[in-house]
């Protein structure tokens, strides 16, 4: 069992930057993949970004590739998501997600409730 809890969010200019963070409970972190997903208003809830369990491999939706930057620290059970150049089309809320066995869109064995993200034009 995981519990992901996440921080971080806010409201920002668009242009701007925030950098979300996940904390993640238990002592098996670093044997979960984790992966950053978002849901806009109205919209189904999409891949943003994911990180590999041990070599810190990433993968990027396009959208956010060259903008958004994933990494882990396993010492500290925890993830981020520095995300830079923010459009007004990036506002969501931005969910931590755990897996043990799968990376990328299909992924969540694990969530997390969420941290609302708002850029402004």
């Amino acid at each position: 069992q995981v519990q992901l809890v996440e921080s971080g969010g806010g409201l920002v200019q668009a242009g701007g930057s925030l950098r979300l963070s996940c904390a993640a409970s238990g002592r098996t972190f670093d044997t979960y993949a984790m992966g950053w997903f978002r849901q806009a208003p109205g919209k189904e809830r999409e891949f943003v970004a994911a990180i590999t369990r041990y070599d810190g491999n990433t993968y990027y939706a396009d959208s956010v590739k060259g903008r958004f930057t994933m990494s882990r620290v396993n010492a500290k059970n925890t993830v981020n998501l520095q995300m830079n150049s923010l459009k007004p089309e990036d506002t969501a809320v931005y969910y931590c997600a755990a897996d043990s066995r799968r990376i990328g869109p299909g992924m969540g064995d694990y969530w997390g409730q969420g941290t609302q993200v708002t850029v402004s034009s």
